[in-house]
């Protein structure tokens, strides 16, 4: 298989830029950057290396990079046009055609792997992903909508860079909200008012009809029962939307055990006790967190010898350590952020390295139209599910709206703009983009060949899209190390944006460069492909407009 991580052409020429220095007798302080400016008229790439370098060589930053332009010149051949110093001593390098050939033909030559890595890439992981987890009283709403969108994003960007990835969501089956669900249900059934600090929903009449006996039963088995469905019912709306998981794990099987095997929970204050970490005070078990950061001990059984909700987490993440994962993924709602710090101490009780426990907080997602903004209350049964957003606005623009924005900012979801099949809808015009390709790809005659160069110049709208499709590695990866998904939406959209201005400026089908410009395209296609799949999106080959407005992929450039 092509290694397409193995050495890009800008890996290669940030590798020139480090040989260069070394050739002038000095290591720069940190790793230069190399990036694009945002002004073609400052070059293809630029550098901060002769900055880094200047205190070692005792010479002004300027002088430094006048005689770094020089090596390399050296180190680039014919593939270097020139190198222009600029401000306090940055470097901007304008490359040849030549370079952005061999480029393309890289990307072409990567094929389906550009930007990927193997599952025999250094730093694989097994990571367990942990996402939703909602609590199983209701039907996924819109906020469970965002925290699925983004777990299930994240998990394909990290499977795509060859880590080995478990998706698992955590039911909340067991505690007071669950024997709450079976009063509602249970009330529902018998016709009487549902308890005041019940779930007034009506799902739940749905429920109650679809349980035999709900009237007459133990209300714990009544609460049982709603459980088993209301998973059914998630599981179904979340594959619907195009996510799946490995492991529903149930929360109640933590507290369950074969003697004289003992529960989960106990196994968890065994290790906690083992390494020093518990204590009793007024009958109750107390878990240490102070010694790891957390302003209080926290209470892990009452002096009743019921166990806390912190007791359940523990001993979950005591199993997941178990379980062998390298890295933890926990993603969170809004309402969880004062546990993240007691949870990072109770796993380092555990003995857990601090590094392998990553908690997320998903921020509030507020549904907004020329309506005005949608209620949101689970309890009181004022909310939008799922499977109503869906319906409304289609699996791939709820998708895209709800992974545009990063994670931790509460977001607007303009329905009307998700619906609307113009160019400012941004999933619209991404797919679009996808399915113009694909059109003049079966209108184009010849077979794309990266290796036929266009006798004149190449334009600098082919040019500038070159340098964005090899910018799709360092997008997903920064996407993965930084827990980004939306970061992914942002390259997708301005790789489009990118190719629309390709396609108005360069004539491809009937082109003396046709067979270079189809390659160009064809490899845009397929990264565009790419980075929807990676939101859980599709890539349609054809898209039919309902008005006059939409964009026409069969149209000729302007």
């Amino acid at each position: 298989m092509h290694d397409a991580k193995a050495s890009t052409p800008v890996d290669e020429l940030r590798a020139a830029v480090l040989r260069a220095g070394a050739a002038l007798g000095a290591t720069p302080t940190s790793a230069p950057t190399l990036e694009r400016p945002k002004q073609a008229a400052h070059g293809d790439y630029a550098t901060n290396a002769a900055m880094l370098l200047a205190g070692a060589l005792k010479s002004p930053p300027r002088e430094v990079a006048t005689r770094l332009a020089d090596a390399i010149a050296v180190e680039l051949g014919e593939d270097l046009e020139r190198a222009e110093v600029a401000g306090p001593g940055f470097l901007n390098l304008f490359l040849t055609d030549g370079w952005h050939a061999k480029a393309l033909q890289h990307v072409v030559g990567a094929g389906d792997a550009f930007g990927q890595v193997g599952a025999d890439a250094p730093g694989r992981k097994k990571v367990n992903v942990e996402f939703v987890s909602a609590n199983p009283t209701g039907p996924v709403h819109v906020g469970g909508s965002r925290n699925a969108a983004f777990g299930d994003a994240l998990a394909r960007v990290l499977t795509f860079l060859g880590h080995d990835v478990h998706r698992e969501y955590y039911v909340n089956d067991y505690g007071s909200q669950v024997l709450k669900l079976g009063e509602s249900v249970q009330a529902r059934a018998q016709g009487v008012p549902v308890p005041a600090d019940g779930y007034q929903g009506e799902y739940l009449q749905e429920v109650a009809d679809a349980i035999p006996g709900a009237a007459a039963d133990d209300v714990a088995d009544v609460a049982q029962q709603a459980v088993a469905l209301m998973v059914r019912r998630a599981m179904a709306s979340l594959q619907a939307f195009g996510v799946t998981f490995d492991t529903w794990f149930s929360e109640r099987s933590l507290h369950t055990s074969r003697p004289p095997a003992p529960s989960k929970v106990e196994h968890a204050f065994d290790v906690l006790a083992e390494q020093g970490r518990t204590y009793r005070h007024d009958g109750a078990l107390w878990l240490r967190t102070t010694e790891f950061g957390d302003d209080k001990d926290r209470v892990l059984e009452r002096s009743s010898g019921e166990h806390t909700y912190f007791a359940s987490d523990i001993a979950y993440h005591q199993d997941k350590r178990e379980r062998g994962f390298d890295l933890l993924v926990d993603i969170w709602g809004a309402d969880h952020h004062g546990y993240v710090q007691r949870m990072h101490a109770a796993f380092e009780a555990l003995g857990g390295d601090a590094g392998q426990l990553d908690l997320l907080i998903m921020q509030f997602v507020h549904l907004v139209s020329a309506e005005g903004r949608e209620k949101m209350s689970k309890r009181a049964g004022e909310f939008v599910t799922l499977d109503e957003l869906v319906a409304d606005i289609g699996v791939d623009a709820a998708r895209w709206f709800l992974l545009a924005r990063s994670h931790d900012t509460t977001m607007d979801l303009d329905l009307d703009l998700a619906k609307s099949q113009s160019a400012d809808n941004p999933v619209y015009y991404v797919q679009y983009a996808h399915a113009r390709i694909a059109s003049i790809l079966r209108r184009s005659k010849v077979t794309p060949d990266p290796t036929i160069l266009p006798g004149a110049e190449l334009h600098p709208s082919e040019r500038a899209l070159i340098q964005a499709l090899l910018a799709f590695g360092p997008a997903i990866q920064e996407a993965a190390d930084k827990r980004a998904p939306h970061r992914v939406a942002t390259y997708t959209l301005d790789l489009a944006q990118t190719f629309t201005a390709f396609y108005r400026d360069c004539l491809i089908v009937g082109d003396p460069a046709e067979a270079f410009r189809a390659a160009l395209a064809a490899s845009t296609q397929r990264v565009l492909a790419t980075g929807l799949d990676l939101l859980g999106i599709s890539a349609p080959q054809e898209m039919h407009r309902d008005d006059a407005t939409a964009p026409d992929p069969d149209a000729a450039p302007a």
